[in-house]
């Protein structure tokens, strides 16, 4: 049970991704806007506009553009006055933002403005996409940009403590971890059928599948895992299937090019995406960029050991107990770590065991108290500023 309350507490949360888009970061502040109402305190969602979204007396939409290079992304201008106008009528004890693009900028100029707490969270490796997109000249003003922006700030919260160090080292200031966590009751080894491994292609009990849930972007790696299973498939010689639940701008070259007999579940939720984890026998995370992948601990929960990048946070999350990693962007050694794993059903089954008892520690009870008291002490004018936590 909640030992924190929320009461009182009137938290403006601006983000350029919220629902109905369906990513990482707009799935956990959806979690977090009925968490804080659970406790007794209010939420109002400042984001993006989007068509596809339903009316919410909750959530202010603020006019915003479909990105052309990436249609999914909506951009809006960086200073809102209706922003501005709706936070002065509506009175928030406190300013979160989650983005730092145009949505974000509004929260943190109406903070300033209106002299309101504010307090951001770090969710993507922007370096990392930069570098990824070979736009190498402007990492710089990349990090000049967001340590700008994050330290005009009470707070930033970021999701390990990997991802604080190399901020640390970074210039960042006044940093607290807000991990994630998962229910073990919506994912879990006991979604386990023998339907959807069938469905996804495997052909008995002595098939071994390997997954991958996400978004099917370029950024995310999925070239490395699809070349890994290519190699892998080839070495398996039957043995091994490869199965993908997501979608995204980058489909269509993925079915074009995985390999023959690869299985792709589209978007999935609900027990149909706990049916689909717990089904598999190996989790594929080759992203480099994510700062956080909160797929990895549903496949966790699951029971599913990780073949993951050897990068950012995933090694806090897969000990060698738990799964196994790989340089970023090798697809031999990828393809090396599944095949080591998809071989030796025994050392699957402790990975697996290992996998499911460390999701049981990563509580979201734990998570939101950790995160409700500090934005209490903040409110309260108790942080510790100039001091990373």
């Amino acid at each position: 049970m909640p030992s924190i309350s929320a009461r009182g507490l009137r938290l403006a949360l601006f983000s350029d991704t919220y629902a109905p888009q369906v990513n990482g970061v707009s799935r956990t502040l959806e979690r977090l806007a009925l968490e804080v109402r659970a406790r007794g305190g209010d939420v109002r969602i400042f984001t993006a506009s989007d068509p596809a979204a339903l009316p919410d007396p909750h959530v202010v939409r603020l006019p915003s553009v479909a990105f052309w290079a990436y249609r999914e992304l909506r951009l809006a201008p960086p200073i809102s006055p209706r922003a501005l106008r709706e936070v002065r009528l509506w009175r928030p004890t406190l300013i979160h933002a989650a983005t730092p693009f145009g949505i974000g900028l509004s929260g943190r100029a109406a903070a300033r403005q209106l002299g309101i707490p504010f307090v951001s969270s770090y969710h993507t490796h922007f370096s990392a996409y930069v570098r990824f997109y070979n736009l190498g000249a402007l990492e710089t003003l990349s990090w000049g940009f967001l340590r700008w922006f994050h330290n005009g700030g009470l707070r930033t919260y970021v999701p390990s403590s990997a991802i604080r160090a190399e901020l640390g080292e970074r210039g960042f200031a006044d940093m607290r971890v807000w991990p994630r966590g998962v229910d073990t009751t919506r994912f879990a080894p006991s979604f386990r059928t023998r339907e959807m491994r069938a469905r996804v292609g495997a052909a008995g009990d002595e098939t071994v599948v390997a997954a991958y849930v996400g978004r099917l972007a370029p950024e995310k790696g999925i070239d490395v895992a699809i070349e890994a299973m290519r190699m892998a498939m080839q070495r398996m010689r039957g043995r091994l299937v490869f199965a993908l639940a997501g979608d995204g701008p980058y489909e269509d070259h993925c079915r074009a090019v995985a390999p023959r007999g690869s299985h792709f579940a589209g978007r999935l939720s609900g027990d149909e995406l706990s049916r689909f984890y717990a089904s598999a026998d190996i989790f594929l995370f080759p992203s480099e960029t994510d700062t956080f992948g909160n797929v990895l601990l549903e496949a966790m929960a699951s029971g599913l050991p990780v073949v993951g990048a050897d990068v950012a946070t995933t090694p806090e999350l897969v000990g060698t107990d738990r799964g196994a990693l790989f340089p970023p962007g090798d697809a031999k050694v990828m393809a090396d770590r599944i095949v080591q794993l998809a071989e030796n059903a025994l050392r699957r089954r402790a990975m697996s065991a290992a996998a499911a008892a460390f999701a049981e520690e990563c509580s979201w009870t734990r998570v939101w108290d950790g995160l409700i008291a500090d934005y209490l002490d903040v409110v309260d004018g108790r942080a510790a500023v100039g001091s990373a936590g």
